[in-house]
């Protein structure tokens, strides 16, 4: 091993005599140096957009949540509150009541989901340090805080007494209905805060207090839509929501903040293998190249070979100095190319040079993990591409007259 090793080495940084095979090695050594550059750079790309996309949903959704296993209410008695506070991992949690329903603001009218927060929802989520205009809502009050969407459909601003807010809940029960009040729970809201997070989200949610909420659905006092829970810093979320099962039993799913986007995840998770593979492809082009000049070089060296071999070289150990030959080429080529590829996701990083919108940056992340999968890639691809071309060697080769 140590015979192959040296001479792997040797032929690794000597030229041949041949001019035209110094050409093909360069060219597949700039192949490798480039193919691990875009894999890197593009994954870095990746992982930026990946936690970009994900930033939206971050900042509204909660690490836990509490639903129901069957239909729309979960009821938290007071015996499974005090549970949940005695639970060391968690920081605090909120209780809340959502529903689609029906929005007026002078002669326009927007469906979107009416959400009941109480006084813990802000310690639970960010969505009051979002806001573009106004201010969080107060208790007790009909105070509500709309998405700039919906405010923007509904031509709706702040602190406008001229025109009432209303909202139209449909009401519980059966029978015919004969007038809109037996039909409709109805109230008046007073918009005191826009806030802004995505064009999604900004359309679909207006928060108000928790018992006007209660008041409009007609929920009871311990019935909720959902539980909103934010955890320490660091704690195991699946740890706690193990001890949330055994606190609720099975009249409640546990679901964390990945399964509450499981769509989301599973479309940037199938693009970013995509992305991966397609990639792949490329280095895998490259490294023709390299079996090329691998090949070229076994007979160009064949002379040299036959004396080894008359020495006393085994087969095995000579076609062992051009498989270390072409890993050695992936190994430094792989270095030289992430190298170059950390540079520009760092500079790019730092200095923000280029640009998806005047005041947005084109989102990169450094990650480790990238380096390592890139690495290890190239690794095993370069050690494939060098096996087929050591695999040329051969006896048959040495017997061959020019």
């Amino acid at each position: 091993m140590n015979f192959s090793f040296y001479i792997a080495k040797r032929y690794f940084f000597s030229k041949s005599k041949n001019n035209a095979i110094n050409i093909i090695s360069k060219i597949a050594s700039v192949g490798i140096i480039v193919g691990t550059l875009a894999l890197f750079v593009v994954l870095s790309v990746f992982s930026g957009l990946r936690e970009f996309s994900l930033s939206f949903s971050n900042d509204f959704d909660p690490d836990l949540k509490i639903i129901p296993s069957t239909g729309k209410t979960i009821v938290l008695t007071n015996q499974q509150n005090k549970e949940i506070s005695e639970i060391d991992e968690i920081l605090d949690f909120s209780k809340v009541i959502e529903e689609r329903v029906l929005f007026f603001f002078d002669g326009k009218e927007q469906v979107a989901y009416l959400k009941g927060v109480d006084k813990s929802f802000i310690k639970t989520n960010v969505v009051s340090n979002k806001l573009f205009n106004g201010k969080w809502l107060t208790e007790k009050t009909a105070e509500v805080v709309i998405g700039y969407g919906v405010s923007e459909k509904l031509s709706l601003g702040l602190f406008d007494f001229n025109n009432p807010f209303e909202v139209y809940v449909p009401r519980k029960g059966r029978g015919v209905i004969e007038s809109e009040a037996e039909a409709f729970n109805k109230a008046v809201l007073f918009p005191v805060g826009i806030y802004a997070i995505s064009e999604e989200l900004d359309s679909k949610y207006v928060f108000c207090d928790l018992e006007l909420a209660q008041q409009l659905l007609e929920f009871k006092k311990e019935e909720f839509s959902a539980i909103e829970i934010k955890l320490k810093p660091g704690s195991d979320e699946n740890l706690v929501a193990e001890k949330l099962k055994k606190c609720f039993g099975k009249s409640a799913k546990i679901k964390t903040r990945a399964e509450l986007n499981d769509t989301l995840y599973k479309m940037l998770n199938t693009e970013n293998v995509a992305v991966y593979l397609i990639f792949t492809l490329v280095i895998i082009i490259a490294l023709f190249n390299l079996i090329g000049a691998l090949i070229m070089m076994i007979l160009d060296k064949k002379y040299n070979l036959k004396t080894m071999l008359s020495l006393g070289a085994e087969i095995k150990n000579i076609k062992r100095i051009f498989l270390l030959q072409g890993v050695l080429m992936c190994v430094v080529g792989g270095i030289i190319g992430l190298f170059l590829g950390v540079i520009i996701v760092l500079l790019q990083q730092k200095f923000k040079l280029i640009m998806i919108t005047q005041n947005l940056a084109y989102p990169v992340v450094f990650s480790v993990k990238n380096v390592a999968v890139v690495m290890l890639t190239i690794m095993i691809l370069g050690f494939l591409a060098s096996y087929i071309a050591s695999s040329r060697v051969s006896k048959d080769i040495f017997n061959q007259k020019n």
